[in-house]
C-alpha cells in the first residue's frame, strides 16, 4: 500500500530527497514540497505546507544530515522543527505522522557509535547518538523517550532510524515501520514541542 510521505530536509541535502523521488522504486506518494514557497513570511509559509502537503501525509521522512542539528550554530531550523512538530501533531484537520529519520553518509560515523557493555543489565548496547548535536529536539526526544530502562528497544522508540544505504536497500520496508507506529503504544507518549 502506498503511503503518503512528506520530506523534510535542509536545502544542503536536496539532492537525496531528489534521489529518493528520482531514482528509488518507492510505493509512496510524494507529499513532499518541490519548489519553495514564494514568501518571507515564516507563518505563511509553514501554514502551506501544513494545509497542503503534511496535513494528509502519514509518514514524515527526516533526511539527517550535517546541518539537521539543534546545536547548528549557523543554521535556522524553523522549517524542519515545525515539520516535525506538524508531523507530530494529532488533531483537527491533520493526523499524527509516522516519522522515518534516514541518516545521510556525512552523519553515519557520527551517529553510529558500535556498542558498549552496560553495568546495570550485563549486556552489550548499541550506542546511537541521536542529541542536539545531530538531531533537532522534534526527532531526539521521540526517539529516545524517557523511560526507567537501560536502553531503547523498538517498542520504547516512536521514531525510526536508518542509514542512507539501508533505506535505499529497502525503502518501503523502513517506511511501512515508520507508518505501524502510529497505531503503536508507544505512540500515546510523543511530543510535539520537547
Amino acid at each position: 500500500m502506498a503511503h503518503k510521505c512528506f520530506i523534510s530536509f535542509k536545502t544542503e541535502d536536496r539532492v537525496y530527497k531528489t534521489y529518493i523521488h528520482d531514482h528509488l522504486d518507492v510505493d509512496m506518494i510524494d507529499k513532499s514540497l518541490h519548489d519553495p514557497i514564494n514568501s518571507y513570511d515564516e507563518d505563511y509559509i509553514m501554514r502551506k505546507i501544513r494545509e497542503n502537503y503534511l496535513s494528509d501525509s502519514t509518514v514524515t521522512i527526516f533526511l539527517i544530515g550535517d546541518k539537521s542539528a539543534e546545536n547548528s550554530w549557523f543554521e535556522n531550523q524553523t522549517f524542519i522543527k515545525r515539520e516535525l512538530q506538524s508531523s507530530l501533531y494529532h488533531g483537527l484537520g491533520n493526523t499524527k505522522n509516522g516519522i522515518l529519520g534516514v541518516v545521510l553518509p556525512s552523519m553515519k560515523e557520527k551517529i553510529y557509535k558500535g556498542s558498549y557493555y552496560c553495568s546495570t543489565c550485563g549486556g552489550n548496547h548499541n550506542c546511537v547518538s541521536i542529541n542536539d548535536n545531530t538531531v533537532i529536539k522534534e526527532f531526539s526526544y521521540n526517539y529516545y523517550i524517557p523511560n526507567d530502562k537501560c536502553a531503547w528497544s523498538e517498542i520504547d522508540r516512536y521514531c525510526v532510524l536508518t542509514t542512507w544505504e539501508d533505506f535505499c536497500a529497502a525503502p518501503n520496508y523502513y517506511i511501512d515501520l515508520a507508518f505501524d507506529k502510529r497505531t503503536q503504544p508507544i505512540s500515546n507518549k510523543t511530543k510535539v514541542k520537547p
